[in-house]
């Protein structure tokens, strides 16, 4: 496991963080886009599983433009706090950018097969979303993305399948965002929306203040088989 440098199509590089599989051979790829707490543990660990399971995972540094090499935790307050201002400080659009020049550099990594999709947790949720609607990512997933309320103008352009998670206790998405997120995805013959019932926002994140065994369990093996049937 180790950093490679990716291009930015504006100019300038940043760092993702790379996974490989284990055996020789072309495999399928994944861009494993972070949360509010950069490239940190819980993202290495989570690439490392998906690389486990037999894909090339690239975690890009997305607020590389406004500090590269952020890695911190949620487990204090002075963090959370770092976190939201690099959140607010973030350019979407830009990163978006960012993720997509990613995935181009994943499908040309030695050992990947050239199909790839991306997943995305928290902020990355929302990022994975832009990718469904942005990208030509083969397949994507998103986590309890947050904002995708104020971005369903953008869910047309969906065509490839995309897979939601989402928390119906998520205090970061409010009953009626979810309400939209719903109706203005369902129409869309690629969606796939699952709702966790008692979940409050990033039950996924072991260590997490809401982590819940269960639900992350159900809610990984159901990504494991999107990703095996989209990408195998």
């Amino acid at each position: 496991m180790a950093y490679v440098t990716v291009k930015a199509a504006d100019g300038g590089s940043f760092q993702a963080y790379h996974a490989a599989p284990a055996g020789g051979g072309k495999a399928p790829g994944i861009v494993l886009i972070q949360e509010i707490f950069g490239v940190n543990k819980v993202m290495r660990d989570q690439a490392d599983a998906y690389a486990a399971e037999g894909y090339h995972v690239l975690c890009p540094d997305v607020f590389w433009r406004i500090e590269p090499g952020i890695d911190i935790t949620d487990q204090s307050q002075a963090e959370w706090d770092r976190a939201f201002a690099l959140f607010n400080a973030f350019d979407v659009d830009k990163g978006v950018e960012d993720l997509k020049a990613a995935l181009a550099h994943l499908r040309t990594m030695d050992g990947c097969s050239g199909k790839a999709g991306s997943v995305g947790y928290c902020l990355g949720g929302k990022l994975a979303y832009l990718m469904a609607t942005r990208s030509d990512a083969d397949c994507t997933v998103s986590y309890y993305g947050v904002g995708l309320d104020d971005l369903l103008g953008e869910s047309s352009n969906i065509t490839k399948p995309y897979l939601n998670h989402m928390a119906s206790e998520d205090g970061f998405v409010p009953k009626e965002a979810q309400a939209k997120i719903k109706a203005g995805l369902a129409d869309n013959p690629q969606v796939t929306l699952h709702v966790y019932d008692g979940q409050d926002h990033a039950f996924a994140r072991q260590g997490g203040a809401h982590y819940d065994a269960a639900a992350a369990k159900t809610a990984n093996a159901r990504t494991t088989d999107f990703f095996k049937t989209h990408l195998g």
